[in-house]
């Protein structure tokens, strides 16, 4: 939690009324509500009013409510170095015998699966499962970095489905990709800093048209987090230069399993078929 906000809450506390105690409880656990959410959606979840998280900030003597969860938002936030200045302290702890990177990389990558089994909400993930399987159609959105894992998540959809597709393929437009989405459609966001521009436009065009949106990042201020039904912030952080995908995947991976495990019969069906059909092409090798 941000420093100066406990502190100032704690010295506060006693004098504030139940409304603000309340208010205040609300953002102590709501963290991530508070630096993604708009006030009227933390005001509904919360059941406080909007007038009273802007009493609290001023009793807390911050000028604004913004300025209250620009705190929270720079606390959660991760910061990302420049990409060539993090390479160069690679280059630079080679040099010094400081440390063996894969160690330290196997390391990150354990701590990441940890924390995302510690923090994880299962029952949102289970929520959106099931809103995937009903989903008439299931767009998927990965830009720059995000591009391979969410063509990796389409590769592993197309035995399941002929519904989940990826959006702008091959140079196909965007725009053409959403038009026709709605509420009975679901898009799924993967975007890590820095921010694809396409990514976070997508998110706010389906969120416009009604569409069930799903966003993967890892930080709070995500700027396509306003715009999400549902969202999960992963943990990416190693010794690499570049932000690391292995907790991701493996949220992609459980969650299509669980998609398929909330599918109908014509589902294994399918799967059965499109393995067949790769044989019969001579797409995999022998037997395999």
């Amino acid at each position: 939690m941000p420093t100066s906000f406990e502190q100032r809450l704690a010295a506060q506390y006693g004098n504030l009324s139940v409304a603000l105690r309340q208010a205040a409880d609300f953002l102590r656990a709501n963290p991530v509500e508070i630096a993604t959410r708009p006030l009227r959606t933390v005001s509904r979840d919360s059941g406080v009013s909007p007038a009273a998280f802007s009493r609290l900030a001023r009793a807390l003597e911050y000028d604004t409510f913004d300025d209250l969860r620009e705190e929270f938002r720079a606390h959660l936030g991760k910061r990302v170095g420049n990409f060539a200045d993090r390479a160069e302290r690679l280059q630079k702890d080679h040099a010094e015998g400081e440390g063996e990177f894969f160690a330290a990389q196997l390391a990150a990558s354990r701590a990441g699966l940890s924390e995302l089994e510690a923090k994880i909400d299962r029952a949102r993930l289970g929520e959106v499962a099931d809103r995937l399987a009903a989903a008439r159609r299931v767009l998927l959105q990965g830009a720059l970095g995000s591009t391979g894992v969410v063509e990796y998540l389409a590769y592993m959809a197309t035995f399941h489905s002929d519904t989940w597709s990826l959006a702008s393929r091959m140079g196909a437009s965007l725009g053409s990709s959403l038009i026709g989405l709605d509420a009975r459609d679901a898009l799924i966001v993967v975007t890590m800093p820095p921010f694809a521009t396409r990514s976070i436009k997508a998110a706010q065009l389906a969120h416009e048209r009604g569409v069930f949106v799903v966003v993967i990042t890892d930080t709070p201020s995500c700027p396509a987090l306003q715009y999400a039904a549902a969202r999960f912030i992963v943990p990416t952080e190693s010794p690499h230069f570049y932000s690391s995908y292995v907790v991701t995947m493996f949220l992609l991976e459980a969650l299509m399993g669980m998609v398929v495990a909330r599918s109908d019969s014509a589902s294994k069906t399918r799967i059965a078929e499109v393995e067949a059909a790769n044989k019969s092409l001579s797409e995999v090798w022998g037997d395999t």
